[in-house]
């Protein structure tokens, strides 16, 4: 048996969206579909405005641009993520300050930001981590408190919701992913979402050269200005087409992938040492993965190269951010500082989680377990 970590399901609905597009002649960025997905997705996260972008890292990156964030900054980024959160600070000269993570959510622990605020930060980048809100009540008034700008790494959370409110309609930027191990995927792609009408303007003239507006989208003829420097950072129409065939069964791919974990947690419930994933009460988890801590006592590394064998893919967490050297010039980072981060990123397994996964192969996964823990 062969069972990938992750596999994107398609059916005929995107192939009849690339096939309009094919058809329109208009293949390249910011043309209808780009438009239709950003008014769907707007409705969908219950968010004003929405700009396509070709990835969430060059989503975050337009965000801290949109938002004035420069070099001197501080930007609160929790060290358990990965590292493209961080490294969109560094491309606009910032420094990310990195915290630990609440030991159950494996989210920023809320209650260690303000010791990190200082005259310097302007932000706060929440991660939903495997399609987990953040605490988002309490980041917003820790913001509020210090006039931070909130900006949502949703890139795993398409359809998640916190207190009822969806993911990508909380901070004052949001930035989602496409990729092909997310919940809904185009290959490759994002989306930003905002309130703000300036911020949406700015966002989408960054994401296109620094251009203020094009004759393709106007029934007027004007030049086009560019005023900022601004980036190539479009969505094809192709991909925006394949995305918008995908949004239209987010609902169902969540409601498959909570029946997935609800199964896995009922088979790996009796095993001591693994600890299943937690959620919050008034969350509703996207599970984009499903990911389990092992005790210290396994190996991880072997435990994943076994499964290999046996057919099944695995892959670790993410990555405690004040391990990867990257960061080392930035940041006077010891690990005693992140003990759950640390801990996390040694011992997380994120076993194999898509629409199509069936039962009978979560059996085949959890007996595997079994038998290799013993």
């Amino acid at each position: 048996m062969n069972i990938p970590l992750s596999k994107p399901f398609f059916d005929k609905k995107e192939l009849e969206e690339v096939k309009k597009t094919f058809i329109s002649g208009w293949v390249a960025g910011q043309g209808p579909k780009s438009k239709e997905l950003e008014s769907q997705f707007a409705k969908y996260v219950h968010a004003k405005y929405a700009i396509c972008v070709n990835n969430c890292t060059a989503a975050l990156h337009l965000a801290l641009l949109a938002l004035d964030i420069k070099k001197g900054d501080e930007v609160i980024v929790p060290d358990f993520t990965f590292p493209a959160t961080a490294h969109a600070v560094l491309y606009v000269g910032a420094k990310p300050v990195f915290i630990d993570i609440n030991p159950n959510t494996h989210n920023i622990d809320v209650h260690l930001i303000e010791k990190k605020i200082t005259s310097k930060t302007k932000a706060i980048i929440p991660v939903h981590l495997f399609g987990q809100c953040a605490d988002m009540g309490t980041i917003l008034k820790i913001a509020k408190k210090h006039k931070l700008k909130v900006i949502e790494d949703a890139a795993c959370g398409i359809g998640s919701k916190y207190k009822g409110k969806m993911a990508g309609s909380m901070g004052h930027i949001n930035c989602f992913s496409f990729h092909g191990r997310k919940n809904i995927t185009s290959g490759e792609g994002g989306i930003i979402t905002t309130n703000d009408k300036k911020l949406a303007d700015k966002i989408r003239s960054l994401s296109c050269f620094g251009m203020v507006s094009a004759f393709a989208r106007s029934k007027k003829f004007h030049i086009p200005k560019f005023t900022l420097l601004g980036y190539n950072y479009k969505l094809s129409d192709i991909a925006a087409a394949i995305a918008l065939a995908q949004l239209k069964k987010s609902e169902q791919f969540i409601k498959k992938r909570n029946k997935l974990a609800k199964y896995y947690n009922k088979k790996l419930k009796n095993i001591k040492s693994i600890h299943l994933p937690f959620v919050e009460k008034f969350n509703r988890h996207a599970y984009q993965a499903y990911a389990i801590v092992l005790d210290k006592k396994i190996n991880r590394k072997n435990l994943l190269l076994e499964l290999k064998k046996q057919g099944i893919q695995t892959q670790i967490g993410t990555y405690a951010l004040h391990r990867q050297p990257v960061y080392n010039h930035m940041t006077n980072c010891d690990k005693k500082d992140f003990p759950h981060s640390e801990f996390v990123f040694e011992q997380s397994l994120a076993l194999p989680m898509y629409s199509e996964l069936s039962f009978k192969k979560i059996d085949y996964i959890t007996s595997i377990l079994r038998r290799i823990l013993k």
